[in-house]
């Protein structure tokens, strides 16, 4: 194994250095030997000077700079004789790791036999890692016939063993080790005061006259705002990045290097206007774009290990309203919801349908499939996806006509519109009576599933504790107790994940942000709408019951039942003048269905 493969298989804890060696054995040709002289010659003459700086080192003054590093190595390695002197740095890379471009060259090369030693100016430019400058400076470099010279150390490999180069080397780790700690008090201090712990998402930079405040970029904060819009307008990821390649938008990665913005992480080599579906995504779930500062979303499990993992969101530190919003916040509420919904689904040939993702089965609560008519495309409908004729168990089809669901959409809208501007007193009763009731009743059913199962975590726990006793005393065998404490074990790591779920579930619904005021104002927003369109579809609906088509008194009927988004259902009540939208559509032959509004879900 060379020295690159046992870097790149570092796992953030240690890793083994091998060397590859093979030994060739051929007829000696012609001027080989000649060749080899000369070859070792330009070894013995040459000495790798390697220089390294981090954060860390930063705070031991001027002295550790690479530049004066550079100087002293030279100084030194032409006054040990060596004419051919090969510099190699790594700035800004911590010694706990041995994964560094600079250093894995070098040892490529001294594997190659390139140079005859080694200059640092301390043991701790190798690394702050014991184990593994132990074993290159007890294994790799004798091995290898390699001279260490450690300057500020005072030691040189060709005057003799340093009995303290050890301890030395204990006490490197055992700085990072501290400064590591230092370094997390410091982070826990800042991110709980509300100083941004991380850079500024793209649509932010720094503020020049304060590095601890956020400001808007504006030019890429209007592409942030269009991502959000095209998302309410019914466009997916892929699409808003299919058209954003083709303006010809730069990426956030490009927009950066274009500025001048340093950013952290591995430069990846592809055109500038190529967006992903995964950037647009990503962007979408940034809630700093509401304002806010969110502290500790990743953290690393040792000082060793730089890798961040994603911390739970019940972990993270969050402060509102600290810098201006790009996006408003009913706005981003609003995107997370449409998120948080079913993928919304294609035809065969790639068209999809703004209703698609809303439409649920009034009778086993599955969404509806968007298809369209293989004799007459111009025919689109949804179905149940659970239909029994589907390979599903639901006894119907559930089939309604696009067209019709589009008329009956708006109606239902105009109708709502004309409630809020001609009764206004009515429909505030109507909105905030119904909206605060349907949160507080399921609010009130969650927290008292969530005492329940709190509840049986306890029992859990005193039965756990109960048979372990009995065992002790010899009461229950040991097979019997192992059989026991497994069933209740996994049944306590069931109710965990339930707790933690129905917890997000009540904090989520307990911070909801879109007001009766903001719906209110989105219903008014629509009041001259001619026509449905996706955005006004997405910030009014979360969801539409579809029950089957039913024959009543001879005619044929389909009843709809409209949800309204933090709303639920709303009433009109029946003794206004505003009549139900008027709408039928010929589904096939001789046959004609009307709409029938539904009753009120209670």
């Amino acid at each position: 194994m060379t020295f690159r493969e046992a870097a790149d298989r570092e796992s953030g804890l240690c890793y083994n250095i091998g060397v590859q060696v093979n030994l060739l054995f051929d007829c000696p040709k012609k001027g080989a030997s000649m060749k080899q002289s000369s070859n070792k010659k330009s070894r013995e003459a040459t000495a790798f000077l390697y220089e390294r700086l981090s954060r860390d080192d930063n705070l031991e003054g001027e002295s550790y700079s690479i530049g004066n590093q550079k100087k002293l190595l030279t100084k030194v390695a032409k006054e040990k004789g060596y004419t051919n002197l090969v510099h190699f740095l790594d700035d800004g890379i911590s010694g706990v790791t041995m994964n560094r471009p600079g250093f894995v060259e070098m040892m490529q090369q001294l594997e190659q036999g390139k140079a005859s030693a080694v200059f640092v100016k301390d043991l701790s430019r190798l690394g702050r890692n014991y184990i593994e400058v132990g074993r290159l400076t007890e294994e790799f470099f004798p091995d290898h016939d390699i001279r260490l010279v450690a300057v500020s150390d005072n030691i040189d490999t060709a005057e003799g063993e340093n009995e303290l180069a050890p301890i030395r080397n204990l006490f490197n780790e055992w700085y990072a080790r501290d400064i590591s700690k230092k370094r997390r008090i410091s982070n826990k201090i800042k991110g709980n005061s509300g100083e941004p712990m991380g850079l500024p998402p793209y649509g932010y930079i720094k503020d020049p006259n304060n590095p601890k405040h956020w400001v808007i970029d504006e030019e890429a904060a209007q592409v942030v705002r269009r991502i959000f819009d095209m998302t309410l307008e019914g466009f997916g990821t892929e699409q808003i990045a299919t058209q954003f390649e083709k303006e010809g938008i730069l990426t956030p990665q490009a927009y950066w290097i274009q500025k001048g913005i340093g950013r952290p992480g591995k430069t990846k080599t592809r055109p500038a206007t190529k967006w992903n579906g995964s950037t647009i995504t990503h962007l979408l779930y940034q809630q700093e774009y509401c304002g806010d500062v969110l502290n500790f979303k990743t953290y690393s499990k040792s000082y060793k290990n730089k890798k961040r993992i994603h911390n739970d969101p019940e972990n993270w530190v969050v402060f509102q309203d600290v810098h201006e919003p790009i996006i408003e916040r009913a706005v981003f509420e609003q995107v997370q919801q449409k998120r948080g919904k079913m993928r919304k689904r294609r035809t065969s040939n790639g068209e999809h349908n703004m209703f698609s993702g809303l439409l649920v089965c009034a009778d086993c609560g599955c969404n509806l499939h968007f298809h369209f008519n293989q004799g007459n495309p111009e025919i689109k409908y949804f179905n149940c996806s659970n239909y029994k004729g589907n390979r599903g168990t639901c006894q119907s089809t559930h089939y309604i006509r696009v067209d019709f669901l589009e008329e009956v959409v708006l109606g239902e809208i105009r109708r709502l519109t004309k409630f809020a501007s001609l009764y206004e007193d009515d429909f505030l009763k109507a909105v905030i009576g119904h909206s605060q009731q349907a949160d507080e009743a399921d609010r009130k059913l969650k927290e008292k599933e969530l005492k329940a199962l709190l509840a049986r975590d306890e029992e859990l726990d005193g039965l756990f504790e109960r048979i372990y006793e009995d065992n002790v005393s010899g009461k229950i065998s040991d097979e019997r107790f192992s059989r026991m404490s497994r069933r209740y074990e996994d049944e306590q790591k069931e109710l965990t994940e339930k707790i933690k779920q129905l917890r997000s579930e009540i904090e989520k619904q307990s911070s909801r942000t879109m007001t009766t005021d903001m719906f209110i104002s989105l219903v008014r927003k629509y009041t001259r709408a001619k026509k449905l369109t996706p955005r006004m579809l997405n910030e009014l609906v979360e969801k539409i019951e579809v029950f089957n088509a039913e024959k009543v008194n001879g005619v044929w009927e389909q009843r709809l039942r409209i949800h309204y988004n933090c709303m639920g259902t709303i009433e009109i009540p029946s003794a206004l003048p505003l009549p139900t939208p008027d709408v039928s559509v010929n589904t096939r032959k001789g046959v004609v269905v009307n709409y029938a509004p539904c009753d009120v879900a209670i």
